[in-house]
């Protein structure tokens, strides 16, 4: 069973701007690689042996990128009312009544210093599918708390 990476359509961009990025860079690490080479013994050679790291981890890197685009699976926002990717919602949470606002996204976008919870961490678990004004429970490692839905765009 092959298993498809939930993402939005602007974390799908935003990889397919970070493939192009590191395409566009190729040529010049391959430069210095070829720089680095032509200064002779290659067992001794630091800056042959930095520039072929640096250009494995680009080509790695692309690599792994292009596979997280192979198995994207692109969620359009939905307009039933009820917290899904793509959906920025506002949650008041715990007893103090503290209110954030964060964007659903896929694993690949999480960044919550950004305000973009993944769908699969335990507050994302938590509230998807779910209505505004709702109230759960998030199970979480650090511990258990509640967490109301107040908005959903």
């Amino acid at each position: 069973m092959t298993y498809y990476q939930k993402m939005t359509p602007e974390g799908y961009r935003k990889i397919e701007m970070e493939i192009a990025r590191l395409k566009k860079d190729r040529p010049r690490r391959i430069k210095i690689l070829q720089a680095a080479r032509a200064l002779g013994d290659l067992s001794e050679n630091t800056e042959y042996t930095e520039a072929k790291r640096e250009l494995g981890h680009l080509q790695s890197r692309l690599r792994y990128l292009n596979k997280q685009l192979n198995y994207a699976e692109i969620i359009k926002k939905t307009t039933d009312g009820k917290v899904d990717l793509g959906k920025i919602v506002t949650l008041e949470i715990g007893q103090e009544k503290e209110t954030e606002t964060y964007q659903i996204v896929g694993r690949m976008e999480a960044d919550v210093t950004k305000g973009k919870l993944a769908f699969d961490s335990p507050l994302g678990q938590a509230i998807m599918k779910k209505t505004v004004n709702t109230t759960v429970e998030v199970i979480a490692p650090a511990g258990n708390y509640q967490v109301t839905i107040k908005a959903i765009d």
